[in-house]
């Protein structure tokens, strides 16, 4: 049986991605020295998504303090923003989170260098997102 699907970048993803994420030795490692907050973004399309969805992660030194919807106009140290298609292809595994910055997949505000320092815990991130039973916002 399979599991259910929970709404991408709803409470409730956000949070099962919080208990995943907080699970992980191998983030814990990787991010060990990180701090900094994101809001991750999927961009408007006119279409689909009519105003963009946003979550926020508060994350610091391996641990993912805290998960919640984020505001329209909410600011953190860094913002990750991309289209629905793209975000797809991240969580499917074939756009890698900073070569998707590069191809200009995605778009980043905030510091790059101190990104580009943590590309381990950016891919492990992602990872956790992929183990989430994921219903994007164009499914039925």
């Amino acid at each position: 049986m399979s599991q259910k699907k929970i709404d991408f970048f709803s409470e409730a993803w956000l949070l099962k991605f919080q208990e995943i994420l907080n699970k992980s030795a191998v983030y814990k490692d990787a991010a060990k020295d990180w701090e900094g907050d994101f809001v991750f973004q999927i961009d408007a399309d006119g279409k689909t998504i009519k105003q963009p969805l946003r979550g926020y992660i508060d994350l610091w030194h391996g641990e993912c303090r805290k998960v919640r919807m984020a505001k329209p106009d909410e600011q953190a140290a860094f913002v990750y923003s991309g289209t629905l298609a793209n975000w797809r292809l991240l969580l499917a595994g074939q756009i890698d989170p900073i070569k998707g910055l590069m191809q200009r997949k995605f778009a980043l505000k905030g510091d790059m260098g101190k990104v580009m320092r943590y590309t381990k815990a950016a891919a492990e991130l992602v990872a956790t997102a992929t183990k989430i039973p994921t219903k994007f916002p164009d499914e039925k």
